[in-house]
């Protein structure tokens, strides 16, 4: 009888086992499957233009010390090994990253330089009115009028279609761009504008 229970038991904690390890390689490929908050965003590196508060990643081939994701501060500054502040805010991820190649030159030969970006935090559009979710929300590149009112959670039952506009401060000029949002919808781009950063959506 002890032999038997034994055995019984052996072959539970056996079969316990075998289920974790079948679990364990889907759970983890499940979790590197989604997406972080620090996953590289889809930017054209040659025209976005970083702001504060957003995050890049800096590599520099063969150099782990000097590789890593960085804060744009406030001031527009990134702090590096050897080079201490450097001026992002204003640039391009392209450019920014040829500024650190000359910068390391000092110190490097031929420095291979790459800058991403992993999150955008320094443009922000607002809406207001007759919409899911009022207030500040996090501006994609390339975010289109239509992607802005779906990422708020749509127009309520009350939304006045035919009045919606969007205010615009642009070079100190203030704009009331009148939107035609049905024939964005039919899928005419001309009016399913593109949106800049402090852009306010209005839903009367």
């Amino acid at each position: 009888m002890k032999s038997g229970k034994i055995f019984i038991v052996s072959f539970f904690v056996a079969t316990l086992f075998c289920n974790a390890q079948d679990k364990g390689p889907a759970g983890k490929s499940a979790q590197m499957a989604a997406p972080t908050a620090a996953s590289a965003m889809p930017v054209a590196p040659d025209t976005y233009v970083i702001g504060a508060s957003d995050l890049v990643t800096v590599t520099v081939w063969k150099e782990e010390k000097l590789s890593g994701s960085l804060l744009v501060r406030p001031d527009g500054m990134i702090s590096m090994p050897l080079l201490g502040d450097v001026q992002a805010s204003g640039l391009t991820p392209l450019q920014l990253a040829d500024q650190i190649a000359r910068k390391l030159k000092k110190f490097i030969q031929d420095p291979n330089v790459s800058v991403v970006l992993n999150q955008i935090n320094s443009k922000k559009i607002y809406l207001l009115g007759e919409v899911g979710k009022k207030g500040p929300l996090e501006m994609t590149p390339g975010m289109t009028l239509l992607e802005a009112i779906a990422s708020a959670g749509g127009l309520t039952d009350d939304a006045n279609t035919k009045k919606i506009y969007i205010l615009r401060d642009d070079a100190g000029k203030h704009e009331k761009i009148p939107v035609h949002y049905k024939e964005a919808l039919k899928g005419n781009s001309q009016f399913n504008l593109v949106l800049q950063s402090g852009d306010t959506i209005v839903v009367p």
